[in-house]
């Protein structure tokens, strides 16, 4: 992809680092990337451009919009990514009449004004970096929660945590801003916990490290000169440093928020995560959770006072200090994980493309889901399927109303850019069916070739279950429905249909212990993709039968998208991992093919049902 970042990078904060390691790690991968900004030197092999963002006067935020259009004309951008409100607001006016995307991460609370509600400047997808900073967006500035994506800030952990300096002094690092918010804090710790600590332990040695050193308020200067005075080069005032990691190494225990905790814990340095909005403690692997959703202590859910217990502060550095103790082998990982620049810019180039497929095709894609194609209707109380004669009028009808079927692998490449948009059909509709029955083979195959049509069949990963056994076992009287084998299956990988995963043994997930069912998702993948020499790339809930850990299991197993039954959002770019299929039932009449194949349908549907 060609990919346009627009940021506000007066100094190097930590929404200027996001923007820098997303840009090598994109770059990494092959995708081009330009940075426009207040700075052409930082620190990436990106094209840089200069462009005064951060000023909001009216007449260069003209210029900022005509600077924007001239480089997305020029360079052929695939996406725009906004890193400020400032950045937001003048990338929403630059491609208001563009077909290009508008993708922005918001790295802190907005404020609470009309203008922040009445234009919805944020584009097509917005990133939230923490669990807070989503609820904030929805509750408070009434944004739409399925625009929203929560991914935290990607970090570039090296390969092995550095070793602590050996012979060093212990040392108690305040790393941060020292304007704003955090001076704030800064300037209690200098006042009210580093002088009892300095003077209870007389080895302490106290850091000071970031940048803006110089806008710390008035009483955290006087506060700083005293200590200055009193215990000399026991207090290292660094300020702004690129060897944050060096220091780190240094460093015994490490008070801060928001990436500076995050880079300290992937270090193996126990963190006093205080930030803007709260102070979270000592993180544990416990506290972890909770305090990642603040982005350790940098924000709050709910505008509200943000005090802080300075006493109870001094009381956990104290225990601390008293009994120093390395990050948990656990912790680290769990921090490492979470964090991950791979995984993390792996999701964000996902938005890009759920954001341009938005774009390409706002409204609501049909997705139709079948089971049987037998010749005559069956004795089943289970109305899943469609006889032959009646598939073949879905067909005609299909073909008369000009709906072209694609796979869900055809839309990733159409969302990736291997495909371009402008072959995006008018009208498209995707056609599944699952389980892989026999006739299948049979009936449905011959007829979808004749159509010249493709579809996605979803299939067990357990080649030797050959017959509905899910069914019968539920219900004795239920009839036996055979299952296609492998030679049959592999016809519709030659005939270019996409084969998606149904699980190992078509079981309802939620009802299994997580690791089991982690187990039939990641297995069905696997022994799919060997089996049939193809990549799969969807999966198909049994029996609709779906939650917020079932989802996370089958995005952690690979997949770039779940299909539900009934549930999900107005369009697949609102939830991937859920994605509304119609059921599609014996008697369906032009009328019902009609309503389920229009535009509409989802919302009539979700007003209808409430789902």
């Amino acid at each position: 992809m060609r990919i346009l970042h627009v940021l506000s990078a007066e100094f190097f904060a930590g929404s200027v680092a996001y923007a820098v390691q997303l840009a090598e790690a994109h770059r990494a991968q092959g995708h081009q990337v330009w940075l426009l900004s207040e700075s052409d030197q930082l620190p990436t092999g990106a094209t840089q451009l200069v462009a005064a963002i951060s000023n909001r006067r009216y007449g260069q935020r003209l210029r900022n919009i005509q600077r924007i259009r001239q480089v997305v004309r020029a360079e052929r951008i695939d996406v725009v990514h906004a890193h400020s409100r400032a950045a937001s607001w003048v990338c929403y006016a630059a491609l208001r009449s563009s077909k290009v995307p508008l993708v922005s991460t918001v790295h802190g609370r907005q404020h609470l004004h009309a203008s922040t509600s009445l234009f919805d400047i944020y584009g097509d997808k917005v990133i939230a970096i923490c669990g807070n900073l989503r609820e904030h967006l929805i509750t408070e500035v009434k944004m739409a929660a399925p625009k929203i994506v929560e991914i935290p800030n990607g970090v570039s952990f090296p390969l092995a945590a550095p070793e602590a300096t050996s012979g060093e002094p212990p040392r108690l690092a305040f790393i941060g801003r020292f304007n704003g918010g955090k001076g704030e804090r800064a300037a209690a710790l200098l006042q009210e916990v580093f002088p009892v600590l300095l003077r209870e332990f007389r080895q302490l040695r106290v850091a000071l490290i970031g940048g803006e050193l110089e806008h710390l308020p008035a009483a955290g200067k006087v506060a700083l000169q005293q200590l200055q005075a009193e215990f000399g080069e026991r207090i290292e005032v660094i300020g702004f440093t690129n060897d944050v990691p060096g220091w780190l190494a240094r460093t015994a225990l490490v008070i801060g928020a928001g990436r500076v905790a995050i880079e300290a814990l992937g270090a193996g340095r126990p963190v006093l995560a205080l930030g803007e909005a709260s102070y979270e403690g000592l993180v544990t692997t416990a506290s972890f959770p909770a305090a990642a959703a603040s982005n350790l202590g940098d924000i709050s859910a709910q505008l509200a006072p943000s005090a802080v217990d300075f006493a109870a502060l001094l009381a956990e550095a104290r225990a601390f200090l008293q009994a120093p103790q390395l990050v948990p082998a656990a912790l680290q990982q769990q921090v490492r994980a979470h964090y991950s620049l791979a995984t993390v810019a792996a999701r964000v180039l996902e938005t890009y493309q759920a954001a341009r497929m938005r774009k390409a095709a706002p409204s609501f894609i049909p997705v139709l889901m079948y089971h049987k194609i037998p010749d005559a209707p069956l004795a089943t109380k289970h109305q899943i399927y469609v006889t032959k004669e009646n598939f073949e009028k879905h067909l005609a009808y299909f073909k008369k109303q000009k709906l072209s079927p694609i796979t869900f692998a055809d839309y990733l490449k159409f969302a990736s850019g291997e495909l371009s948009l402008d072959s995006f059909p008018a009208r498209p509709i995707i056609l599944t069916f699952d389980d892989g029955y026999a006739d299948n083979y049979t009936n449905l195959l011959p007829l979808m070739q004749q159509y010249g049509y493709r579809g996605v069949m979803y299939l067990l990963g357990d080649f030797d279950i050959r017959y509905n056994k899910w069914d019968v076992e539920i219900d004795p009287t239920e009839p036996l429905s055979k299952i296609m084998d492998l030679a049959q299956k592999r016809a519709f990988v030659a005939a270019g249909w996409e084969i998606g995963a149904h699980t190992m043994s078509h079981p309802r997930l939620t009802t299994l212990p997580l690791p089991e069912a982690t187990n039939e998702i990641q297995r069905s993948k696997s022994e799919l993709e060997a089996a049939l020499q193809t990549e799969i790339v969807s999966f198909a809930y049994p029996f609709g039968d779906i939650n917020d850990a079932v989802k996370n299991a089958v995005r952690e197993a690979g997949f770039a998208l779940g299909v539900s039954t009934d549930t999900g959002g107005m369009h697949i770019e609102d939830d991937r991992m859920q994605v509304f299929r119609i059921n599609m039932f014996p008697n369906e009449s032009t009328s019902s093919l009609f309503k389920k194949t229009s535009p509409w349908y989802r919302k009539y549907y979700r007003w209808k049902r409430g789902k």
